[in-house]
């Protein structure tokens, strides 16, 4: 079959029809499309989450030196020694989990292969899995790509859990639980009760929970990161993902891992091998120079994102946004019902007219959150004051 191609018309729409594929379930990327619109019109990009700011310079001088001494080429597929190793080491003193670097830890093209190879290796077709909504926008297509049915669980209003609500999603066809904390776009912190509860589920229905725990050194107001697999009885029945893009602002670097016990690794690394074969060798190589930097820097990084936080906040507040400060991460989830607009057409005049982006909250709910935006303050300081200077349009 010869593809499309210079001089080679599309196929007839009839043959799309005639073929459906999984990628007709779900949309492109609602957050990418907010920064293309964003780079058209010019605008401040509160929307897809990535620092404006440089990263530490001992990560740019490791990956430097790296390239330098032609550390170019492919590295083990599952991650290279050093890294592992280091990451091990990382992960027992902060989250209080033991993992085996030869046989438990893989590391990843980034968090979202972590997740997608994750849940691949994990979902049969007719599998269900229980995803906590409002939830980071990948996770609904990434069940539907892996075969899985999404079952959303509503969390309450202020986004502690609904215990009845849970406890009707799971079943047994019930796979997996998709879990993210602290969460994206919300800023909940999940707190030990509220992940004892969950674990509870998981060994009663025999379901694995996969956790996304990115912003896990990002965490205000004297909240604490607790991991899921700490807890006793979930040590071989959870998937925790991490990544370098949010801790040490190096989000285009795509390096994350996923820790888990050696049956469900043997699985994961089956499917990362095919996906990409391996993560950039040479900023492995200064991922490991990130696990280096001291206590400190992690206690300094959490200071700096709480001031971004309240600047954001206040200029948002000011603005007529309704909002509360997040427990942790760094976005601001809105409630602009007083702006009498949808969440997509106000995103676009925001856009268009005032030269700030955020993100429709439509995109983060299965259905609903018409009346919602996220907003990122993960900027320079001068970036958020701007913003919030060309917020005050609205009033």
């Amino acid at each position: 079959m010869t593809l499309p191609g210079p001089g080679i018309p599309e196929p007839p729409a009839q043959f799309f029809s005639a073929h459906p594929s999984r990628a007709d379930s779900f949309t492109e990327s609602v957050i990418r499309e907010m920064t293309r619109l964003a780079l058209k019109h010019n605008a401040i990009n509160l929307a897809q989450g990535f620092p404006d700011f440089p990263c530490p310079p001992e990560l740019k001088a490791a990956a430097c030196e790296a390239i330098n001494a032609d550390i170019n080429q492919y590295a083990i597929t599952w991650g290279a020694k050093d890294l592992r190793e280091a990451l091990a080491a990382r992960v027992q003193k902060f989250n209080g989990m033991s993992f085996d670097p030869e046989d438990e830890i893989t590391v990843t093209c980034g968090s979202t292969e972590a997740m997608m190879a994750s849940m691949l290796a994990l979902i049969s077709p007719g599998d269900e899995v229980v995803v906590p909504e409002p939830f980071y926008e990948n996770y609904g297509p990434d069940a539907q790509i892996s075969g899985a049915t999404p079952h959303f669980v509503p969390l309450k209003d202020d986004f502690s859990l609904d215990e009845e609500k849970w406890k009707d999603a799971f079943s047994e066809k019930t796979r997996a639980v998709i879990l993210n904390s602290p969460n994206n776009p919300t800023g909940k912190v999940f707190s030990k009760q509220e992940l004892s509860f969950i674990a509870d589920l998981c060994i009663e229905h025999n379901a694995v929970a996969i956790t996304d725990e990115i912003y896990e050194h990002i965490v205000y107001d004297g909240h604490r990161h607790v991991s899921l697999g700490s807890l006793p009885g979930m040590e071989d029945r959870t998937i925790t993902i991490g990544s370098f893009s949010k801790t040490y602002s190096v989000t285009g670097w795509r390096v994350g891992y996923t820790l888990a016990d050696t049956a469900l690794t043997s699985r994961i690394r089956k499917i990362h091998d095919f996906l990409t074969v391996g993560a950039p060798a040479p900023l492995q190589r200064a991922c490991v120079a990130a696990l280096q930097l001291p206590e400190s820097y992690y206690k300094e990084l959490a200071g700096e994102y709480d001031r971004k936080r309240r600047t954001l906040f206040a200029g948002l507040k000011k603005a007529g946004f309704w909002c509360e400060l997040p427990q942790g991460a760094y976005y601001i989830f809105t409630d602009i019902s007083s702006f009498g607009m949808t969440d997509t057409a106000f995103a676009r005049h925001l856009i268009e007219t005032v030269g700030v982006a955020a993100v429709p909250g439509s995109s983060f709910y299965h259905k609903g959150g018409e009346t919602k935006l996220r907003f990122t303050f993960s900027k320079k300081d001068g970036t958020l004051t701007e913003a919030c200077t060309r917020l005050e349009r609205l009033g």
